[in-house]
Parts: structure tokens; C-alpha cells; sequence
């Protein structure tokens, strides 16, 4: 066959491997178009009844008014919410396995160990549906008011002041970590098997201090046991608003916090992806939803795809850091 001849018989193939992507292009757009046809599920890498769990359920509650489907909430807590994120990645990528995916599983548990699942080659990001930061809590006897006074008191008492956290490579452990690294102190961590605990024992004064969610802090931040030294958001929290911001405290610059959202299978199709982030972006204004969010320390977000993987990138970073700082391993 001659140059020409090939070149001829090129063209054809060329020009129908065009319409083949084309026209798979159009089935895809005629399927997503379809979609949803029957109940979705979204899974919760922990059991019922946390903070994570709440939200999941009042996005649930609100997609399933927005799409006219049912969105069905799945628990699978275990190994630290991989189970469950697992599952999700290794679902269809048809829009009906969705991952309420939360920062420890999506940005610390990888660098802690290593996971079958990739937080960004193997999920599909729609939005982050809250965020909430951190409040410093320190046990009434402790004699300091203000962050730099509390610093100065551990200063004083190198590695013998104990502060307790809800578990080791948990947020609050490592934003802790971030904290004395930054503050140049040293501490005795104490971590709990939970939050709850790490609350309760900070307010009955077995431990000094716990850098703990919201939701866990503010109930005990209106009696006389605890007080609230600093929050650590870029801004101050609407439900503490006379508690500084740690970088308001001397530390410019410092920030951590925690979020929770919703991610698909990667090759998820795009118009799939867009109509949730659509659907979801009207939820913080609406009192119900805004308020059952806001009830648990959770500011309602409900961004875009887009900022959610910008978002996941920075926070990688941030808290791969943090592991390294503290030294936490998988318990």
C-alpha cells in the first residue's frame, strides 16, 4: 500500500473514532439528563448519632425534596471510616452511591497509613455542606484567661500539664500539635475514645484543657467549669462571639477546621456532579436546614465542586503536617 493509500484509509478510521467519542459523549449527557430514576444512597463512614451522621441526614432530607428520589442514609463506621469510604470508591460511577465524606477520613487517615482509596484520583468532589473550627477549653481552676496567659502558665511547666483529645491522629489532637509547635510549648496528650469523654473529663478537671468541636465545647461554655480561651477559625464563631480567634491572640496566621461533604465516584458523569452541587447550593438558606447545622457548631457552606478540591488540596498539606509533627499512628 502507498503513502496515499494509507493516508486515505487513515482518514475514515480517523473521522469515525470522532463519532464514536461523540456519540458516547451524547449517551452519557442522555443518561445523566435521566437521572435520578430510583433512591440514591449516601454512606456515613460512622455510626449513627454524631455530628457527621446529622448532617448526612439533613442533606439527605433536603436532596430527596430537591431530586424527587429518595436519599437513603447508609452507617458504615469501622477501620476509621475507611470501610465505607472504600465502598464508595469502588461503586458505580452512575450518581447513586454518594460518600458523606469528612475531612479525617479524606485528608489525615492517608497520611497516617496507607489506604486502598486516593482522596482526590478516586472520588468526584460536589460541595462541602458545613465546616466547623475548634474551641479551646481549659478546666475553671487553670489560672489564666486569655491565650497568651495560658502560654505563659505551660511555659512555666514544661511537659507537665496534661490536655486531652478525642484520640490520637484525631482533629483535635492535631490541632492541638499544630498549636504548641506554633506556640512553642510542651504538653502531656491524654487521648480518649471519643470527644465526649475528652469534654467531660476537661470540665471535671482531671485534665486541664481539650481543643474540641463546638458542638461538644458550647454546652458546657455557659456554666462556671470551663472557659472558652480562643477558637481556632479565621473568624469568630456567631455562637461564641466574645471568645477570640487564636490568631486574633498572637498567632496570625493559625487556623484549623473540620468539614464534612459530599463526594461521588470519580467518573461520575459532570452534568450528575453539577446538578447535586445545584441542588444543595439554596440549603444554608433555608432556616431548617441552616439551623440543625448551625445547632451542632456547623456553619452551613454548600459551595462548589471546584472549591471543594481546592479545599482537600490545602488541607492534605496542612494535616499531613500535623501527623508528622505529633508523631500519631493508626491505633
Amino acid at each position: 500500500m502507498t503513502s496515499d493509500e494509507t493516508a486515505l484509509t487513515r482518514r475514515p478510521l480517523s473521522a469515525l473514532a470522532l463519532v464514536l467519542v461523540a456519540l458516547c459523549a451524547l449517551a452519557t449527557d442522555a443518561r445523566a439528563q435521566d437521572w435520578p430514576q430510583k433512591p440514591l444512597r449516601l454512606i456515613v463512614p460512622f455510626a449513627p448519632g454524631g455530628v457527621t451522621d446529622t448532617i448526612a441526614r439533613s442533606s439527605a432530607e433536603w436532596l430527596t425534596r430537591r431530586l424527587g428520589q429518595n436519599v437513603i442514609v447508609e452507617n458504615r463506621p469501622g477501620a476509621s471510616g475507611a470501610i465505607a469510604v472504600e465502598a464508595v470508591a469502588k461503586s458505580p460511577a452512575d450518581g447513586y452511591t454518594l460518600l458523606m465524606a469528612s475531612l479525617p477520613q479524606m485528608a489525615i487517615l492517608p497520611a497516617m497509613t496507607k489506604t486502598s482509596y486516593d482522596p482526590v484520583r478516586d472520588f468526584a468532589p460536589i460541595t462541602i455542606v458545613g465546616s466547623n473550627m475548634f474551641a479551646l477549653a481549659v478546666h475553671r481552676s487553670l489560672p489564666a484567661d486569655t491565650l497568651p496567659k495560658f502560654v505563659s502558665f505551660v511555659k512555666a511547666r514544661r511537659g507537665e500539664v496534661a490536655y486531652a483529645s478525642a484520640g490520637s491522629g484525631t482533629v483535635s489532637h492535631l490541632t492541638m500539635a499544630l498549636f504548641m509547635q506554633r506556640a512553642g510549648i510542651d504538653m502531656v496528650h491524654v487521648p480518649y475514645k471519643g470527644g465526649g469523654p475528652a469534654m467531660a473529663d476537661t470540665a471535671a478537671g482531671h485534665v486541664y484543657l481539650y481543643f474540641g468541636n463546638l458542638s461538644e465545647v458550647i454546652p458546657h461554655a455557659t456554666g462556671n467549669r470551663i472557659k472558652v480561651l480562643a477558637v481556632s477559625g479565621d473568624r469568630r464563631a456567631p455562637q461564641l462571639p466574645n471568645v477570640p480567634t487564636v490568631a486574633e491572640s498572637g498567632y496570625p496566621g493559625f487556623r484549623t477546621s473540620t468539614w464534612n461533604g459530599i463526594a461521588a465516584p470519580a467518573r461520575t458523569p459532570p452534568a450528575v456532579i453539577e446538578r447535586f452541587a445545584r441542588e444543595m447550593q439554596p440549603a444554608p438558606g433555608d432556616p431548617g436546614f441552616s439551623g440543625r447545622l448551625q445547632n451542632l457548631g456547623v456553619d452551613p457552606v454548600c459551595g462548589t465542586p471546584e472549591e471543594f478540591a481546592r479545599t482537600l488540596k490545602a488541607d492534605m498539606a496542612i494535616w499531613a503536617e500535623a501527623v508528622r509533627i505529633s508523631g500519631a499512628k493508626v491505633e
